[in-house]
């Protein structure tokens, strides 16, 4: 089996936060009794994965670096990439090609707040090693996502944040790629927001017929706006995610 590395994008202004984000990244506020960022951090750990790539912009990747340090305290090994600027989730993934050479990729979305344990995910993308794999989660505001179209147990389309879904199954921001995603992200095109768009990647996929998914039974939110952050804390103090 192809080795597996963990990534954790955490960059972006946090800006629907307003005013918690002016001196701060939103992957360092506090989710419960945790840092945001902690929590895809120990998802991965949990899984099994040691090697691990935190990928941030300039302005604040100190404070990851002062916060996390060289990872030893959390029982893995992390190393940092910056992003000078904020194009697109799939043009922050591109900055791992040299970290995850030759491996397949899990990724998590630092501000992705979710129940499930990660391993179980991981097994069923294991059957699949040269597949990309999404977890979905039915949701009842699909068009802030990216959205996927299901026929039977197949996804046959993704479209992101459409204004008006063919489904309610939002994909979350936890992905396991093959190792030729990073080829992948090189064939992108900006989107009209100027972005390299993960939805594009998990297209690519889709239309070659590589494209799997597992649906997450527990919660699942993200926390990049003030309604979501204050849901991501309720659920992790009422039911603390298992890691």
């Amino acid at each position: 089996m192809t080795t597996l590395r963990g990534i954790v994008l955490a960059g972006g202004k946090g800006t629907r936060l307003g005013e918690l984000t002016r001196v701060t990244n939103k992957h360092l506020l506090p989710v419960g009794p945790l840092p945001m960022v902690y929590y895809p951090l120990r998802k991965l750990i949990g899984a099994g994965i040691r090697d691990i790539l935190l990928v941030s912009g300039t302005e604040h990747m100190g404070d990851f670096v002062e916060l996390l340090g060289s990872g030893r305290e959390h029982g893995c090994q992390l190393t940092y990439r910056v992003q000078d600027e904020a194009k697109g989730i799939a043009q922050a993934l591109g900055l791992a090609s040299l970290f995850a050479h030759g491996c397949r990729s899990a990724v998590i979305l630092g501000d992705n707040i979710f129940y499930d344990p990660l391993r179980p995910l991981l097994e069923e993308a294991d059957q699949h090693p040269d597949w990309a794999w999404v977890a979905l989660k039915q949701v009842p505001d699909p068009g802030r996502y990216g959205v996927a179209e299901l026929r039977g147990n197949q996804v046959v389309g993704i479209e992101e944040k459409p204004e008006k879904p063919k489904s309610d199954y939002a994909v979350a921001g936890i992905y396991i790629y093959p190792p030729d995603v990073f080829e992948v992200i090189k064939t992108l095109k900006p989107s009209a927001r100027g972005e390299l768009e993960i939805t594009d990647v998990n297209r690519h996929y889709l239309l070659q017929g590589r494209l799997g998914y597992t649906m997450l039974s527990g919660y699942w939110t993200d926390a990049g706006t003030l309604e979501s952050l204050a849901l991501a804390n309720r659920l992790v103090l009422e039911q603390p995610p298992r890691f």
